[in-house]
């Protein structure tokens, strides 16, 4: 079974303090979806607050959640590092995205149904090819000239466009999460918080229409 999953990376969130998160190992991934706990989708805007304030002009201690929710909506745009990861259960494989990879162009994938190629970060490397109607992806090689040893992931390119509409109703629901949370956090900020998230992230953009079949 092919498990498809928007991902962010895990914040540290050790000195942490402006509002409760979950204990979570630093620098991996969490699944976006609407299963997600309150402490998850703490974790998941603490990361986009951190993250985000790097690229920002205020250097001053942000001193609470709304002030941090505040710098958040203050960004140019709202960057994520992760993507999209693929396992593949049937071969016991994972392609994660690699370093530099952003969440935020989750939909140049579309271009891949279209039989584009798309860069996947670094170290690793993920490595995509096509061939003959399939998608092949290795979890790493991706800056080699000969193909990666090992069996990659096959996915039928006409059934990206169903998985990504399994994508985004993961990332509809972690948006609706979001709203809940902002709610009780910053509630003058919640409507904001989700209307931005929605507007950087692609969330809630139509897709084209399905073609193929995907197993969630």
């Amino acid at each position: 079974m092919l498990i498809v999953n928007a991902v962010l990376e895990t914040p540290d969130t050790v000195d942490f303090s402006l509002w409760p998160v979950a204990d979570l190992p630093p620098y991996q991934f969490m699944a976006l979806s609407g299963g997600m706990s309150p402490l998850e989708v703490g974790s998941a805007l603490a990361m986009l607050a951190d993250y985000n304030s790097r690229t920002g002009d205020d250097d001053r201690p942000v001193m609470d959640a709304s002030e941090a929710i505040r710098r958040l909506l203050e960004t140019d745009k709202v960057i994520a590092p992760g993507g999209l990861r693929f396992d593949d259960t049937r071969i016991n494989a994972i392609v994660q995205p690699g370093c530099c990879c952003g969440l935020e162009d989750w939909r140049e994938w579309l271009d891949v149904a279209g039989g584009e190629t798309l860069w996947l970060g670094h170290d690793p490397s993920p490595r995509l090819e096509h061939a003959d109607g399939i998608v092949q992806l290795w979890p790493d090689g991706g800056d080699a000239q000969e193909t990666p040893p090992g069996q990659p992931i096959d996915i039928v390119a006409g059934d990206l466009l169903g998985i990504l509409h399994t994508v985004q109703e993961g990332l509809q629901g972690f948006l609706a999460l979001t709203m809940k949370w902002a709610a009780r956090q910053s509630p003058t900020l919640a409507a904001d918080l989700a209307a931005r998230l929605d507007a950087d992230l692609a969330i809630s953009a139509p897709l084209p229409g399905t073609s193929g079949q995907h197993v969630p």
